[in-house]
């Protein structure tokens, strides 16, 4: 008999993902987004997890719009923090795997190196702060759960999901012609959403719990990472290197935030393959990017 498998958050990029990995593995999978299971609602959770008993459920639902949050802090604290206390609880009565994706900006960013999963949080502002909420509620309330924290998720899906990626808004920008000014003093190591679920899906295959850093592997400037992608995509647009002062944001973020893949690696997973790698293999696969449709 197949294994079962929930995918939450199923209309974002990450979840496409992760429903076609699991697939592959002959997994049987259920992905709901909003529209099959409102997160927030605790009862409704409670049924449809508790009466599911799955193997395994993946949560990548989450409220990311980071400087809308500013105004938002209580839609970000229900998606990201209350609803992750939710499906810890439902886990809890069936004994079932927990898979939550939390963020680098649960760090301030001032350590100047890759952050590893023993180091302290810091969180800058109110998206920052519900992401680590969740962190803290899914292990207050289960013995076993797998947090995988990463950074600047992007994965061919992102073309047609509501809010896209990084790359898919550089394609936007240059499309317009006009000058496009990208941050240099501020870098993360972004992540490509098939490699991201594929590791995420080891790490649960193998038994293993706690918090797992599972970035890109190349910490790299915004600046640079727009760079390489218009170079991947034979573009060359108007790029120019703009500082913090010159692009304020309304909300605070870490300026360095990349993540250390050390502890994923000592468990025996596969390095992640270098960036640019992963820039191209995107452009390969983004004009057959997954469905992103739940069912």
């Amino acid at each position: 008999m197949a294994k079962q498998a929930v995918v939450l958050g199923a209309s974002g990029q990450l979840a496409a993902e992760l429903r076609r990995e699991l697939q592959e593995r002959g997994y049987s999978v259920a992905a709901w987004d909003r529209s099959r299971l409102d997160v927030t609602d605790s009862g409704a959770v409670e049924k449809a997890l508790t009466g599911l008993q799955a193997d395994v459920i993946f949560n990548a639902a989450a409220y990311n719009q980071v400087d809308v949050a500013e105004k938002e802090a209580k839609a970000a604290f229900e998606v990201n923090a209350l609803a992750v206390r939710n499906m810890a609880a439902a886990c809890r009565q069936t004994d079932t795997l927990l898979v939550h994706f939390s963020t680098d900006y649960v760090f301030d960013g001032c350590a100047g190196h890759a952050y590893t999963e023993e180091e302290p949080t810091h969180p800058l502002g109110a998206y920052a702060v519900s992401k680590l909420a969740g962190e803290l509620y899914a292990r207050a309330y289960l013995d076993r759960v797998l947090i995988v924290r990463t950074s600047g998720v992007f994965g061919p899906a992102g073309r047609t999901t509501g809010h896209g990626n990084f790359v898919e808004t550089m394609l936007r920008l240059a499309a317009a012609g006009q000058p496009i000014r990208v941050v240099q003093d501020f870098s993360a190591s972004p992540t490509y959403a098939p490699w991201l679920a594929g590791r995420s899906i080891d790490l649960a295959e193998r038994g293993l719990a706690g918090i797992f850093h599972v970035g890109g592997g190349t910490p790299i400037s915004w600046f640079e990472f727009a760079r390489m992608i218009f170079e991947v995509a034979g573009l060359s647009p108007s790029l120019q290197p703009v500082n913090e002062k010159e692009f304020r944001t309304v909300a605070r973020r870490p300026k360095y935030s990349a993540l250390s893949n050390a502890k994923m690696e000592r468990a025996g997973l596969e390095p992640m393959p270098p960036l640019r790698r992963a820039v191209e293999d995107y452009f390969a696969r983004r004009t057959s990017a997954p469905n992103v449709n739940p069912a």
